[in-house]
């Protein structure tokens, strides 16, 4: 039996570049948080850290492919890479560029430095502020456009309109992270202010959206079998948000060290552990939905698409707040939570991952649904 080529579901190899949208930059996100979360496996396991920090590198090389591609449309096809803006869901997706970047800047922190020492820390901070600019782009521009010019129903909503506010707290989160190797100064206190400032510009429109959304379900049932797996994306803004109070209050106490500061870091502290809890127990319920509607659907068939990376990004976030919460308060049991979180987040990266490089060979992924009805 003779072997396919490769792309051969595509008219032409140009349609590749023609048909790359930014739902791609999912899969660095997926990437990425898998390799964080094997770098924070609670239990010793010889290769863990260290295969980690291998897809660290090769989610780095996915995410410069991606920038290259996406660039490539703009230039070669800009006609037809401007339509994404009046799509009610592709230009959703935007909001993975800064998540796929953030997982990248973690990376420099959590494994660079045991490289590069000092250099990854000031790599990950200018990363760190470049991914803010890019998620306050995406928090601000991507709901003005679904006022103005983007055409959406209740009935139509899933969870990807979270995609471009959550961007924002997943720089908060990596703000906490990356204040953990700064020194207490006036440098290190404005990115501490500056990430809670990025949270709630991020969790609490998330939190409206996800009110919207369950009122959405119970009018009109669950999304279609397309659609079916963002589900899970619900949980991604409250387990970021989670993690972001606790990076982050953990930090504060070294960082407000002025007088009249002193305090405020105590409280953000202190704060911080409890609303992490009461948010990981809110993204547990949004998780056991997840569960039981991909069961619901299981039956009928899930069809494959970009959508599935929505499996990886959210639990991987959950499985990181999770075994932070661990960490601080030594309560085993969110070890043990965390351990098997981490291992739900890997089979799933290996399942999409396998059905992922598939598509990409016979070229059946690229799909721009913006160009629908357009030669360009």
């Amino acid at each position: 039996m003779m072997i396919p080529l490769p792309l051969n579901r595509l008219s032409h190899p140009r349609e590749l570049i023609r048909q790359f949208t930014p739902n791609w930059f999912t899969a660095t996100m997926g990437t990425g948080i898998v390799a964080l979360a094997l770098a924070r496996f609670p239990f010793p396991i010889n290769g863990v850290k260290a295969t980690g920090e291998v897809l660290w590198f090769i989610n780095i090389g996915l995410f410069i492919v991606c920038s290259l591609l996406y660039a490539a449309r703009w230039i070669f096809f800009f006609d037809g890479a401007k339509r994404i803006f009046q799509h009610s869901a592709m230009g959703m997706f935007f909001g993975a560029i800064p998540m796929g970047l953030a997982t990248i800047l973690n990376g420099f922190l959590i494994f660079g430095t045991e490289r590069w020492g000092h250099t990854a820390v000031e790599i990950a901070t200018l990363l760190w502020w470049l991914d803010a600019a890019l998620a306050l782009l995406c928090a601000w521009l991507i709901p003005f456009l679904m006022f103005t010019r983007q055409t959406h129903t209740l009935q139509n909503m899933t969870a990807i309109w979270l995609l471009p506010i959550v961007a924002a707290e997943v720089t908060a989160a990596s703000g906490g992270l990356l204040l953990g190797y700064l020194p207490a100064n006036p440098a290190s206190s404005a990115i501490l202010f500056f990430s809670y400032a990025l949270w709630g510009t991020s969790v609490l429109p998330a939190l409206g959206i996800l009110a919207i959304l369950f009122l959405r379900m119970v009018l009109h049932k669950l999304p279609g079998r397309d659609m079916a797996v963002s589900s899970w994306l619900a949980m991604g803004p409250i387990a970021t948000g989670a993690l972001g109070l606790l990076q982050l209050g953990e930090q504060a106490p070294r960082i407000l060290v002025a007088p009249e500061l002193i305090d405020v870091g105590r409280l953000a502290e202190s704060t911080g552990v409890i609303g992490a809890c009461i948010l990981w127990g809110y993204g547990l319920w949004w998780l056991v939905i997840a569960i039981l509607t991909t069961l619901h659907y299981l039956r009928q068939g899930l069809p494959f698409n970009m959508g599935w990376w929505a499996f990886t990004f959210p639990i991987g976030v959950y499985a990181l707040a999770t075994l932070t919460l661990a960490r601080i308060t030594e309560v085993g049991l969110f070890a043990i939570l965390g351990a098997i979180f981490v291992c739900m987040l890997l089979g799933f990266w290996l399942i999409v991952t396998g059905r992922t490089l598939v598509g990409i060979y016979h070229g059946t992924l690229f799909v721009a649904p913006c160009l629908e009805g357009s030669g360009k």
